[in-house]
This record gives C-alpha cells, structure tokens and sequence, in this order.
C-alpha cells in the first residue's frame, strides 16, 4: 500500500500541484482546505505525513500542530509564505519537523516529504545499539522514544529527538550542519542551514528551562558539540 500524505491548504491551485506531484511520485495524497477537516480525517486514518499550510481560515496551522502532537508523532512537513525568524522558530517549536517557505518548489516538497518519511521508517527500525543514551542529566530511551531531563520527563518533537541522539551518539566530536543536514535531514544537496540553527535555538531554551547541565554549544563557522557542566571537560 503506498503511504498516505494528507495536504492542507487552502489555495485550490497549490493544493492539487502539491497532490500531483505526490501521487506522480507514488504517493496517496489526499487534500484538505482547512484544519478542521484534517483533524477530523485524524479521526478515520492517521497519515503517514502531513504537508500543512500555517496561514489557514479558521483554526490556523500553527495551531492544528498543536492538536496533533497532543496524539501522534506523524511527521509534519509545514509551508507558509511568512520567512521570519519568528515564523520558521515557533513553527519548528511547536511541532513540525521542516518548514518550506512559499514559492517553493514542488520536487523539493518532494524530496523533503522522502527524507522525513526516511527518518520515521529508520526510528521505527529494530536497531542493536543500546536503547538508552546518557549524559549528565539527560537520558534518551531509544525504543520508548522518549527523553528525562533532571529526574523529569523532557517533552521533544521527533526531529528533536533525532537531533538529540545523533548528537548523543557522536558526543566525543563536533558535528557540522552539513552532516547534521545529510544524517538527519537526508539532503544531498545545499540546504538551508537555518534549519539546524532554528532547531538548536528551540532546544537551547528547553534545556535551559528544564535545568539540567546539558548544553549544545555552538563551533563557529562549523556546527555544533554537547557538553556537560558536570563533566571537567564541558566547561567553555
């Protein structure tokens, strides 16, 4: 059975070239023009990812992420003419996984809604590493999925997530956004690297929240390191 995308925007126009071009590229897609006949479609058949517009009547899709998240962890691919930092930031935080600012191209809609697909079909993978990943404070149960931050449970998106472990599992060094882009984003061509810089912002103010002594320190002209405040050498 080919996976199922659901598409909500509600420009007629965009919304059956996105679904073209799905389906062209054996996808099932099937369209919605409001968040509240996606979240009802929820209710029938949960997809296998969502491209979803943020500027909608009605109930908006920053707020349709929210909803979702309350029950799955369905990839959820957003697009919006709004570039801002703010846009792309809150966008990311509340949920989404990638975010694609309008015009854009359909073969690049494409080809992210393969890579985020990747991604969840690799997560769900039986691996033989161990399950659990530490540092510090912070621990990562690779099975359940889930993440414990200072003896309390610490609420991550999947792409959070991901980053998280990758991070985790390559401790000892410094990871490029170039990597993090091809490891975790699966593109092979340049990307914009506000992608990585919009996640680690978002998640640098979790941790700071949360209070634990895990940090994501930034390698200039590089990309980026966890540290520990615990351990001698993750002091900066």
């Amino acid at each position: 059975m080919n996976k199922l995308i659901y598409v909500t925007d509600d420009d007629r126009n965009i919304r059956q070239l996105i679904l073209s071009f799905l389906e062209k590229d054996g996808f099932e897609a099937v369209g919605f023009d409001s968040a509240e006949a996606l979240l009802h479609a929820f209710q029938a058949r949960e997809p296998a990812l969502v491209v979803l517009d943020i500027m909608l009547p009605g109930m908006d899709g920053l707020h349709a992420v929210t909803a979702i998240r309350r029950q799955h962890n369905t990839p959820i691919l957003l697009v919006s003419a709004k570039d801002g930092e703010f846009d792309r930031i809150t966008g990311i935080t509340l949920g989404g996984d990638d975010y694609m600012v309008k015009p854009f191209s359909p073969v690049e809609l494409v080809v992210r809604v393969r890579a985020l697909l990747r991604r969840a079909d690799m997560n769900r993978a039986v691996s033989d590493e161990p399950q659990l990943l530490t540092m510090g404070d912070l621990t990562m149960d690779l099975k359940l999925r889930t993440v414990v931050m200072a003896g309390q449970p610490f609420p991550v998106t999947p792409t959070e997530f991901d980053f998280l472990s990758y991070m985790l599992r390559n401790r000892q060094r410094a990871v490029s956004k170039t990597e993090l882009l091809r490891e975790l984003w699966h593109f092979d061509f340049d990307a914009d690297t506000r992608v990585t810089d919009d996640l680690v912002k978002r998640l640098r103010k979790k941790l700071a929240a949360q209070g634990g002594g895990v940090r994501i320190e930034t390698v200039w002209g590089f990309g980026f390191r966890l540290s520990d405040e615990a351990e001698p050498d993750g002091a900066s």
